[in-house]
């Protein structure tokens, strides 16, 4: 990087961690005009080094609202009915020792999405086709959408069944899921994180 580094204009990467743009990088390349990330996130951007020399950052919104709310979907039901699990249970050979135990429906559950920007309200309208109720968490109100509001992460964990998380990553989101909320969420209900492994301490999990 030191002896190509002043010859590239532009730098694409994406908004995850182990990619992304940090100062020691933008500062190895001093003809750098402009970095472009390829997805929706740029937490893992130095947007503050970024904006000091005047180079332009892009990002991609709205490009996969629709596949990373599939995705989220996708993890609800398979926890919901337990499809992994029987999966490994069928592929071990368990099912001719005794039957797979019952799974839950969704339907009638609440559904708590953390972040009710595009993805989260992609994952809303998902969750409404299974008859789910929406409850949702987010800084600000949204009266342009006919879900619930909670005033905490905690209030809605408390009334979630499945807790969605798709808010942003960065420092203002870290481990903002704690063991405040996840003793909320209780026993029963389910985190799935769709946003950062930032955004929830692992730590916090394990209690």
């Amino acid at each position: 990087m030191t002896e190509q580094g002043a010859d590239i204009d532009i730098l694409v990467t994406s908004g995850n961690a182990v990619m992304g743009a940090p100062a020691a990088l933008i500062a190895a390349l001093p003809n750098l005009k402009a970095i472009c990330s390829n997805g929706v996130g740029y937490d893992s951007i130095d947007t503050e080094a970024a904006r000091s020399r005047g180079i332009v950052v892009t990002n991609t919104p709205e490009v996969l609202n629709d596949c990373v709310a599939d995705l989220g979907m996708a993890l609800l039901l398979d926890v919901a009915r337990r499809i992994s699990e029987a999966d490994r249970f069928t592929r071990a050979g368990y099912w001719s020792q005794g039957r797979f135990p019952l799974s839950s429906k969704i339907g009638g559950k609440v559904c708590g999405i953390v972040g009710l920007g595009n993805i989260g309200q992609a994952v809303a309208r998902r969750a409404q086709a299974f008859d789910m109720q929406i409850h949702y968490y987010n800084p600000r109100s949204r009266p342009d959408v006919p879900f619930t509001r909670h005033e905490s992460l905690v209030a809605l964990a408390q009334q979630a069944d499945f807790l969605v998380l798709t808010l942003p990553g960065g420092a203002a989101t870290r481990h903002i899921i704690n063991a405040d909320v996840l003793q909320a969420l209780g026993p029963q209900g389910y985190l799935i994180n769709i946003a950062r492994g930032s955004v929830v301490d692992q730590f916090s999990a394990s209690f």
